[in-house]
Parts: structure tokens; C-alpha cells; sequence
């Protein structure tokens, strides 16, 4: 299974955890809790199944759970005062509770569209896309100028449409102000808050994520 969610790919085949194209560093228990939660989403999973899961017929402390959830919680930036990816289920278990895209392999070259900020490189998935500050957001920005949704860029096929979600700051595509849905053309410079990013959509060689 490989999914993204927010800035984070999730590839359980690999046994890997990417964050905003960088490898996190995740322990093999925390791992598979993760790999659990996601799998079973949106369903809470309760304590008891959690534990026969990651310690099957073994008595372990009670404090061992809420540690790995806290360091599955850290590996995703997750802060404890804003929600999340994976929810408490208070007197039950925990949850998994973020939308989540498949994020299949794809041909060495082929037509993509991507959103370009600084070093990063974001695809945009065929759907909607909606960037913000918000974890859970298909294109996380994490900038104070952008709103936790801040924008939606919807894919199909070959064409790209930009929409401003009624943020603080606005959205600007060249330099005007996007105020409804408009089509985006290779090479577009976008403004979403404060944060400038290019739009662009050809062939383009895969790159995989590494570490650093």
C-alpha cells in the first residue's frame, strides 16, 4: 500500500515514511500502528485490537501505546493543540481521520502536473487538490499567510482549473487577483498568501524521494 495524505507518503511495502519529500525516521512498532489506523480508516480501531496487533499474546505496559501514537503523531506533525491525522477516541482506541490518495507508481516519464515551491515538488493528483496549511490538506503550505484551505486545484486529464476558497490573503495567478474557478497553463505564477509557487504540467522524469 502506498498513500498520501497531506505533505506525507505512506509506502507500506517499503516499510518507508516520507514528509514533504524527506524520509522520517519511524520505529517498526509505530510503523505498523500506522500502517494499521490507515488501513482500517475510517473506523476507530479500539485498544484491544491494537494491542493484539502490535504485541499478540504479550502483556506490555499501558503507557507503551500512547507513546507510539505520540511518536506516529511527531513523524507526521502532528501538534497536539491543532487536530490531526490520528484522532484520540476517548474510553475506545484511536482513528485515523484524514483524507487519502493512492499513490500508485508511475511511468519514468510521463504528463504530470505539479506545483513548484522552493526545492519541493507537489504533484497534483487527477481530482481536487486543495492547497492550505491544513495537515490534512492535499498541498500543505505551512506558511501564517495561508489559510488552513486556502485554495483548490481540480485536475482532469490534461487540464488544470485554480479556485480561491474564500481565504484571508487570496490567490493570485500572474499577478491578478483569482476571484473564480480559472485555467492554469504551464508555467503559471501563483501567489497563494505570501507564498509564491509555478505551476507547471509536461513530461517530466519521476523523481524518487530521498533522504536529507
Amino acid at each position: 500500500m502506498k498513500v498520501r495524505f497531506g505533505a506525507v507518503t505512506f509506502d507500506g511495502e517499503r516499510k518507508l515514511l516520507f514528509r514533504e519529500g524527506t524520509v522520517v525516521p519511524l520505529s517498526p512498532k509505530a510503523f505498523h500502528l500506522l500502517e494499521l489506523l490507515v488501513t482500517r480508516r475510517p473506523a476507530a480501531v479500539s485498544k484491544a485490537d491494537i494491542q493484539e496487533a502490535l504485541w499478540p499474546r504479550t502483556f506490555v505496559s499501558e503507557s507503551n501505546l500512547p507513546a507510539l501514537v505520540n511518536e506516529v503523531r511527531h513523524a507526521l506533525g502532528q501538534s497536539g493543540h491543532e487536530p490531526g491525522f490520528v484522532r484520540t477516541v476517548h474510553g475506545f482506541g484511536y482513528a485515523f481521520d484524514a483524507d487519502v490518495v493512492e499513490a500508485g507508481a508511475r511511468p519514468e516519464a510521463a504528463h504530470r502536473h505539479l506545483l513548484l515551491w522552493g526545492s519541493h515538488e507537489m504533484d497534483l493528483l487527477e481530482g481536487e487538490n486543495v492547497v492550505g496549511r491544513e495537515r490534512q490538506a492535499s498541498i500543505w503550505i505551512g506558511h501564517p499567510s495561508v489559510s488552513r484551505e486556502h485554495a483548490r486545484i481540480t485536475v482532469a486529464g490534461a487540464k488544470a482549473t485554480l479556485e480561491d476558497l474564500g481565504s484571508k490573503n487570496g490567490t493570485f495567478r500572474d499577478g491578478v487577483r483569482v476571484t473564480r474557478s480559472v485555467p492554469l497553463q504551464d508555467g503559471d505564477e501563483l501567489v497563494v498568501g505570501q507564498v509564491a509557487v509555478t505551476y507547471r504540467f509536461g513530461v517530466f522524469e519521476a523523481q524518487t524521494p530521498t533522504a536529507g
